[in-house]
């Protein structure tokens, strides 16, 4: 069974993407909304580690450096300006989508499973990925016309 190779892949992308939202409020303080939400899009992926913990467990993980290699391809540091925060909110939403496919590809297994605790787990931080793509996708949306188009420099 593969299925812990997908559990480990899931858990190093979780602490890669919180690492990332903590690393973009701390380098985008002078964006309020930005560095608030961030901080509490960061928990709230440290309480899905916290509820897939059981399931690893139960399946057991098989660690994989992928979320690391994006991570370390584009969190070196944040950027700076306008131009900085849409790239680096661009490079959130790359790896919540890669969170979430993950997410996807572990609910099927569940499924298959007629695992219940994990359809559920699954369920419920699916939903918190999909809120953390929604909000990025609206503040990219936000950004994107004073940034590329309004500020100079």
């Amino acid at each position: 069974m593969h299925l812990a190779t997908y559990l480990g892949l899931l858990h190093t992308s979780l602490r890669t993407l919180a690492d990332a939202f903590r690393e973009v409020a701390k380098g985008h303080g002078e964006e309020p909304d930005v560095q608030h939400t961030c901080e509490v899009l960061a928990a709230r992926i440290d309480g899905q580690v916290s509820d897939l913990a059981p399931i690893v467990e139960r399946y057991g993980e098989h660690r994989e450096p992928e979320p690391e290699r994006l991570h370390t391809a584009e969190f070196d540091q944040t950027r700076s300006g306008g131009v900085g925060l849409l790239r680096d909110l661009q490079d959130l939403y790359a790896l919540s989508s890669f969170t979430d496919i993950t997410w996807t590809v572990v609910g099927q297994a569940a499924q298959g499973l007629r695992d219940k605790e994990l359809m559920d787990v699954v369920s419920s931080c699916e939903q918190d990925t999909a809120r953390q793509l929604a909000w990025l996708k609206t503040r990219i949306k936000q950004s994107a016309p004073q940034a590329l188009i309004a500020a100079r420099g």
